[in-house]
């Protein structure tokens, strides 16, 4: 079966070209040791030099807080196998700064044949927040459900709109969110990240042609400010998905610059060619990308941030494909949403490598665990990793992200086949990878309809498939719930909410056997230690297992495609 999940990096080829890019020229790719500095500390820049020609230095130009130049010293010399070639490491330290201080500068190294200064990274502006990067403690105890508004139900005792392609709008609405918020709050979820409700002609609401109303069709500002509200009553966090990267052709700031190129708005976008050809979000033609380096596309999109998080309270952002828009605008983001709501919890959607997710640290709280989904899916629905490349993926993956960087975890989303779907509908895989991401450290997002059996008829990349829609098919309520399934999903919330070692203790892998297809690790503290078995076989296993931390020895009996948790291990 083909996987599809969505990101640049997906082929070989593309892996190539990308490591080869990263190091030729003049490079910074925002290299600072530590990458989120504190208060009081100076952190080191680093930059690479590979060129043909020779280099008599390289300096780092601060433009804020106050404007300072900073020479950087010639570390080593280093061989680059891909362009087979020598390069350079230049590094220097810059002076600490106090909390709060938002430190820009560009990096301009200067040939000794004195051409043309080079800058680093194409001229880009490089940027830091300084201050503590962790996620605010209630994010750690989140238990996150993630609600596709048009597809969850529509409210007001309305049936769904008759459809006839899965692209259809289905009907659902912010009343519909509101008259269920007790389903959510009963289940035991304490956080609700809201796919986009922004005016868009779409069903996913992701073509945005207004930053600060609501869709008419998904209800009014009022509706959504008592959704706010309903849901704070009920110990539930809200989190806005944000787009910054791109919105819908038919905001009427692009309309403008269409119409006319000497509009204010013109310098809005990324003309190729005007009027006809423009920057798009992966070549789709209704998506522009925006200028996010304009003074005044950059105050429009946080002026929006500002309103959502300060006028309307929400709590948190989700933020989309952080890859298009510049580090410097996420940094001077992250400096506006703390001023506004101190406690705010902001992850990114990056679908990259480990190292480019925590350049983002500073910036974001942390980054949504595609690596993680990744490798779940292929241990627990695709059988192409086994449990011990599985539990060494786990060791190495934690081991490289520091405790105070967020990894949301998710077993599907809006944009990838179901679960569910890829096991063929066997729950028992489903429940086994659920028990998995609900006993591991990062928060545990659920999909709308993943915990009642919500399914799909074909692969996104189907030929014949309705592409992304696949997965985005209604809600199901009432009788049409697998309540099996939805009992299951309030254990493990219960689990986790009753348990704050899962979300806060360290794991330790105790047992991993491939020919039995058994897994098993631990979860502890210095408070409780639970422990987690797998069966990831078609044949009952008896697992043994040791604690670490005090010598017992359990047996889990577990039947095929089951797990056990025992706590006060």
């Amino acid at each position: 079966m083909q996987e599809f999940i969505f990101g640049t990096l997906a082929t070989t080829e593309q892996r190539l070209e990308t490591a080869r890019e990263e190091k030729i020229g003049v490079q910074h790719q925002h290299r600072l040791e530590p990458r989120a500095p504190r208060p009081g500390q100076s952190p080191m820049l680093l930059v690479t030099v590979e060129l043909d020609r020779r280099i008599e230095r390289v300096e780092c130009v601060v433009s804020e807080p106050e404007t300072a130049v900073y020479p950087l010293h010639p570390r080593d010399s280093q061989w680059d196998l891909l362009n087979w070639s020598y390069y350079q490491v230049w590094q220097a330290t810059l002076p600490p700064q106090p909390d709060g201080t938002l430190v820009r500068y560009q990096i301009v190294a200067y040939a000794a044949d004195g051409g043309e200064p080079i800058l680093a990274d194409d001229g880009a502006t490089f940027s830091y927040y300084v201050g503590d990067p962790a996620q605010p403690d209630w994010a750690r105890e989140a238990i996150v459900y993630q609600i596709f508004p048009d597809r969850f139900y529509p409210g007001n005792g309305r049936a769904w709109n008759p459809t006839s392609h899965l692209s259809d709008i289905y009907g659902g609405s912010l009343r519909g969110i509101i008259d269920k918020l007790d389903y959510v709050a009963d289940l035991g979820f304490n956080a609700i990240w809201l796919n986009p409700f922004f005016p868009d002609h779409t069903h996913h609401g992701y073509h945005a042609t207004d930053y600060f109303s609501v869709n008419p069709r998904l209800g009014t500002l009022d509706d959504l400010k008592e959704l706010v509200a309903a849901a704070h009553e009920r110990g539930i966090r809200l989190i806005l998905d944000f787009v910054a990267n791109h919105w819908g052709s038919a905001h009427d700031t692009f309309q403008a610059a269409l119409a006319d190129r000497t509009s204010a708005y013109y310098h809005w976008y990324k003309w190729e060619n005007w009027p006809h050809a423009y920057a798009t979000f992966f070549g789709v033609e209704d998506l522009p990308e925006v200028n996010v380096q304009h003074p005044d596309v950059r105050a429009y999109l946080l002026n929006s941030v500002r309103y959502w998080l300060g006028e309307i309270g929400f709590d948190g952002l989700r933020l989309d494909y952080v890859l298009g828009p510049t580090h410097d605008f996420w940094t001077e983001l992250r400096a506006v949403a703390k001023s506004v709501r101190p406690d705010v919890w902001i992850f990114g959607e990056a679908v990259e490598t480990p190292v480019t997710q925590l350049s983002y640290e500073g910036r974001f709280d942390g980054c949504l665990d595609f690596l993680l989904t990744q490798a779940i899916r292929r241990t627990f629905a695709f059988g192409t990793m086994d449990v011990e490349a599985f539990a060494t993926f786990l060791d190495l993956h934690e081991a490289f992200f520091p405790d105070s960087f967020s990894r949301p975890s998710f077993l599907d989303n809006h944009d990838m086949n179901r679960f569910l779907w890829l096991v063929g509908n066997d729950k028992r895989k489903l429940k086994l990878a659920a028990l998995c991401q609900f006993t591991l450290a990062g928060t545990p997002i659920v999909y709308n309809g993943t915990e009642v059996g919500v399914r799909q008829e074909r692969s996104i990349v189907d030929p014949d498939s309705h592409g992304m829609e696949e997965c985005r098919q209604p809600m199901l309520w009432g009788d049409e719930q697998d309540k099996d399934l939805l009992s299951f999903y309030r254990w493990l919330i219960q689990l986790r909410r009753q348990h704050p070692v899962l979300w806060r203790g360290q794991r330790q892998t105790l047992h991993a056997n491939n020919e039995r297809g058994t897994l098993a690790y631990v979860r502890y503290d210095e408070s409780e230690t639970i422990l987690v078995g797998l069966n990831l076989s078609d044949e009952p296993r008896l697992v043994e297992t040791v604690c670490p931390k005090n010598g017992r020895i359990h047996y889990l009996e577990l039947a095929p495609w089951s797990g056990d948790v025992v706590w006060d291990a």
